[in-house]
């Protein structure tokens, strides 16, 4: 690695903290006296969201038009590391040629609930799966030499008051479920920067979160790359360089290194914590400017590459008297406004401008199908409109088989906000009752980026979720309908039954100041499988047009060994599982089962391949608290391998060797035992965390930096009540509109600290202050306050970026 130290000297105190902060949306500040370019950074976990012009951080200026792939809970299905691998490539390539140094990308967090808003645009519920496809994104997003950003670190579970809410997690359950996924990218894939999440961890902003960054990203784990804020989601700086973090995004004008530099001189930052950040912004340059001859970017290939990954993300969930694939010359009714509408990806900052978006219905005329025609079926805005199910009923009833493209509203599935059930608008389940009355085979393709509840499943013949395929989703779906593709697709997550069956059931999102996170370790298909309740479809579940058979296990201290034969009469790929069941008695809370290992298989008619997987580091290992430290439990484990995580034929007991010996479980954590945890005492969750649970309550007025403006319209002024009830109606206009409103809901439930950190230097600390003074009901000597602050800071900030500027570019020798 470069030695910095000439640069790091002919750097001012002032340079070395404004590096540590944005110059504007996407670019951090250069000096090009010293060589020091800006890089730009942009979103685009499946696809590129490069703006011009104004920009912003939620999607809501257009970007320049980019090939969106599918988002990565579709790509999770394949369970396919080299398919996302070649994702990522392409994903670099597009942002090499774009003069792109930082995609923001991929996004990892586990879905810890169903409800997860943003859960379409991560990987799984599970840290194996996730971890492993997420690092085959980065090692090809950096073939490119452009650097990948595994987001967000850590626990970034809901989006209500994802700027302020504390996640509250006891440590193993952190280590094992929330971290682990991380952990693989970073030991894996050696990513060249990380983004923090939003969200507090046990009390700790995560960008200045000590325990996150030094002791375990950095010490532990050997990450050497640059830490970056999410977009305003920066707290203290001071406390952010002390602790890890390198840079704050997007700019907060020159405010942040104005409180670094005070710090330095006051003794109260080390200036080798601020070298060393300076350091890690330096090492990033070094290897997003190397000299690189990558491939260029192909468009048409990307789009082909788009199409392939979406039929091998496409999951098929029923197929009763094999109606699917449908044969050449089958008579098809196409029903359903998503067919000409498609949903194909979610919102908010991960939003990508598509090259091309063929439908549903512009793609079925590249098949050997005949359409019998075309029907809306129901209203996007989930309106009752009886004449719209006539029509189709009457379509359909002229077709051998009725294609019908149901799916969630755009509406449900955005960031910034979490969704409120699992079921589909009622509209769209009263047109399927409707039309099974026909008799006519339904064949339900589902749209959206998460789990759908599917009370109505007996209706159809056949259903295939696509969830959210991007740009080529159509066309790849009609590859799976008609066989050109064999349905590979695996469910990287539970489908449960009711939402009810969650273990999150009862307090997702939550509506506190901390989300509590009480079910431990069982989460998702981890609670499933050890409390004994059965989902619709379970972790790792997909139908094939092909069968395949699973023999003949054995097991050794390295390594599990078995075949696996295509019995069905076409070729297909299949997603061989391993999971690991602890069989002697364990002084740990243990879920039933934990995915170890996964191979994806692709097998011809009557081929039987021989599978290893072997164990790892990871295989046995649990989060020891009371030595703080990974270990192994001596003791027999029970091997188990199949198709998915309810289908296991295969198992055999192994004897492992560990590093500690078997204990007893705390008595105070007996009512885990059972794994029932959707209603766990505070008694039990204060032993599973090991101290007091922290308050959960806001406690304002007063208020302070941190407290969200959905609270103001409690403040003691009648004056600030009134103008709050302005943001309340406008808060309420967008949960009618049936696309999310990213600009409200971001404003409604941001902190204070917005003012400060997302308005470019406009909006100092000062005169947030004010702000908050005014909110507490100061009202007089507030505005007085907040009129000096917004005019002494309008000229603090000019004249520091002109100082800046000037020195940067070498016009005069820069202040020490």
């Amino acid at each position: 690695m470069t030695d910095h130290s000439h640069t790091l000297a002919e750097l001012t105190l002032f340079e070395k903290a404004a590096l540590l902060s944005g110059a504007n949306v996407w670019e951090t500040r250069g000096i090009p006296r010293l060589g020091i370019p800006r890089l730009w950074m942009s979103d685009g976990p499946h696809g590129l969201r490069k703006q011009r012009g104004d920009a912003d951080h939620l999607g809501l200026g257009e970007s320049d038009p980019a090939v969106c792939f599918p988002t990565a809970a579709t790509v999770a299905n394949s369970w396919d590391e080299e398919l996302a691998e070649e994702i990522g490539t392409a994903l670099g390539q597009d942002a090499a040629s774009r003069g792109v140094h930082m995609l923001l990308g991929p996004g990892l967090n586990i879905k810890r609930s169903p409800l997860g808003g943003r859960n379409f645009e991560y990987f799984s519920e599970d840290p194996e799966l996730s971890g492993r496809l997420a690092a085959a994104y980065v090692r090809g997003i950096q073939s490119t030499g452009v650097a990948a950003t595994p987001k967000h670190f850590a626990a970034n579970s809901q989006e209500l008051r994802r700027l302020v809410s504390d996640s509250i997690v006891d440590e193993r359950t952190l280590r094992e479920v929330y971290l682990t996924a991380f952990e693989i990218v970073v030991r894996d894939a050696r990513p060249w920067a990380l983004m923090t999440a939003y969200n507090l961890v046990n009390g700790t902003y995560s960008h200045e979160n000590r325990h996150l960054l030094i002791d375990i990203l950095r010490d532990e784990w050997g990450f050497d790359g640059l830490v970056v804020s999410d977009w305003g989601g920066a707290d203290d700086p001071v406390a952010s360089v002390a602790s890890g973090g390198t840079i704050e995004m997007p700019s907060p004008g020159f405010d942040s290194a104005h409180a670094i530099v005070e710090a330095v001189r006051a003794g109260r930052l080390d200036p080798a914590d601020l070298d060393a950040r300076v350091d890690e912004l330096l090492t990033l340059v070094d290897r997003v400017t190397a000299p690189r001859d990558p491939d260029p970017f192909d468009e048409p290939r990307a789009n082909a590459l788009a199409r392939r990954a979406a039929a091998e993300g496409a999951v098929l969930l029923r197929n009763e008297n094999a109606t699917l694939p449908l044969a050449a010359g089958t008579s098809v009714a196409l029903i359903g406004a998503f067919a000409e509408r498609p949903r194909y990806q979610g919102a908010g900052s991960s939003i990508v401008n598509p090259t091309r978006l063929p439908t549903l219905r512009d793609a079925i005329v590249q098949t050997q199908l005949t359409l019998a025609g075309f029907a809306e079926g129901f209203r996007l805005d989930d309106l009752p409109d009886d004449a719209l199910i006539t029509e189709a009923v009457a379509l359909a009833r002229t077709a051998d088989v009725v294609v019908l493209a149901l799916g969630l509203p755009a509406a449900d599935e955005s960031e910034g906000i979490d969704r409120r059930h699992l079921a589909l608008p009622a509209v769209q389940v009263q047109l399927l009752r409707a039309l099974a009355e026909t008799g006519i085979p339904i064949v339900v393709v589902l749209a959206g980026g998460g789990a759908i509840e599917t009370p109505w499943i007996e209706l159809t013949a056949s259903v295939l979720h696509t969830y959210l395929g991007g740009q080529a989703g159509a066309l790849a779906t009609w590859d799976v309908l008609t066989g050109v593709v064999n349905p590979g697709g695996r469910l990287a997550e539970t489908l449960p039954v009711a939402l009810a069956d969650d273990a999150t059931a009862r307090r997702f999102p939550s509506d506190h100041r901390t989300a509590e996170y009480r079910e431990g370790p069982f989460v998702r298909y981890r609670h499933h499988a050890s409390a004994g309740v059965t989902p619709a479809f379970p972790f790792g579940f997909g139908l094939s047009y092909t069968s395949f058979a699973y023999e003949d296990l054995s097991v050794t201290e390295e390594f599990a060994r078995f075949t696996v034969t295509n019995t069905g009469p076409v070729e297909g790929s299949e997603v061989a599982q391993l999971y690991v069941r602890r069989s002697s008695p364990s002084g740990f809370l243990r879920p039933a089962i934990e995915l170890k290992g996964f191979v994806k298989l692709q097998l011809a008619p009557g081929e039987q391949t021989t599978v290893e997987i072997p164990f790892g580091e990871r295989t046995f290992r649990v989060y020891d608290v009371e030595t703080s430290a990974w270990q192994v439990e001596t003791g027999e484990y029970e091997i188990l391998v199949g198709p998915h995580s309810g289908d296991l034929p295969l198992a055999a007991n192994l004897d492992v060797e560990g590093t500690i010996a078997p204990r007893q479980i705390d008595p105070a954590l007996e009512p885990y035992v059972t794994a029932d945890v959707r209603d766990v005492s505070d008694a039990a969750f204060e032993a599973l965390l090991g101290h007091p649970i922290p308050a959960p309550e806001w406690h304002v007025p007063p208020y302070g930096y941190n407290s969200p403006l959905d609270l103001v319209g409690r403040s003691p002024s009648r004056l600030v009540r009134f103008a709050f009830g302005f943001l309340e109606r406008a808060k309420r206009a967008a949960d009618g509109l049936p696309h999310p409103d990213i600009t409200t809901l971001f404003i409604y439930y941001a902190p204070f600290r917005a003012f400060n950190k997302m308005t470019g230097g406009a909006v100092t600390r000062e005169a947030t202050d004010a702000v908050i003074t005014i909110a507490n009901g100061r009202v007089g000597g507030g505005f007085v306050a907040l009129v000096r602050a917004l005019v002494s800071g309008r000229q603090r900030e000019r004249a520091s970026r002109e100082r800046f500027a000037r020195a940067a570019a070498g016009q005069r020798p820069p202040a020490r």
